[in-house]
């Protein structure tokens, strides 16, 4: 290449690089995380069930390079726990396992670096998987230590539509039915996220769904 040509050349992409280097050391952990959450709830309540575990996985690459360019945020991991767990309840069977203990890694080192991120949705998610997975000897599962984040979760968010809904369809798994119907019927009053509007329509959805087998 010609000196002024690559001369005239670095002299556009360095202050476009840098512009963009600069976008993203200025992004707040919901911008990173917002492209994510969007394709999540896409793939969740808009995709046919067949296609969302292929779907799942390919998110969960995009998470994990964000994870890879911020690894100190408890926001970017937290996500990519939710993605990586989603693809195993999408996957079922004994096969997911390995994503399930992948997914519990990812929300622990959340916690080790905030707790209170995202309003402690990695308790929540972490709860939600010692709810439903295997028990010893086969996987991690463990109903005591499932309640005992689920009520840390709580104890930070406590009108949260996350936490009310997981800890409420637990709760309905363990037949104590007043407790549900209570978290339910709280997850179902929780304040609207700005930005998530398909992901409350479908987790409203649900709750209602839990709370018609509460009414039979």
């Amino acid at each position: 290449m010609h000196p002024v040509s690559r001369s005239l050349l670095s002299s556009f992409l360095l202050p476009l690089l840098l512009s963009f280097a600069g976008f993203a050391a200025a992004a707040t952990p919901e911008e990173l995380i917002r492209p994510i959450q969007d394709q999540w709830a896409e793939i969740k309540y808009s995709k046919p069930e067949k296609q969302q575990a292929d779907l799942y996985h390919a998110l969960a690459q995009q998470a994990h390079k964000i994870v890879e360019a911020n690894p100190a945020s408890a926001e970017a991991l937290t996500w990519e726990g939710i993605v990586v767990s989603s693809e195993a309840g999408a996957r079922g069977g004994l096969g997911a396992l390995s994503l399930a203990k992948e997914a519990k890694l990812r929300f622990e080192e959340a916690l080790k670096i905030n707790d209170k991120a995202l309003a402690g949705s990695a308790y929540t998610s972490l709860a939600t998987l010692y709810a439903q997975v295997p028990g010893w000897p086969v996987g991690f599962g463990n109903k005591d230590k499932a309640e005992e984040l689920f009520k840390k979760s709580l104890a930070i968010n406590p009108t949260g539509i996350d936490a009310n809904f997981f800890y409420g369809e637990y709760l309905l798994g363990r037949d104590r039915h007043a407790e549900a119907r209570t978290h339910l019927e709280t997850a179902l009053k929780a304040a609207p996220r700005p930005g998530r509007e398909l992901a409350d329509s479908g987790r409203r959805q649900e709750i209602q769904a839990l709370l018609a087998k509460l009414n039979k």
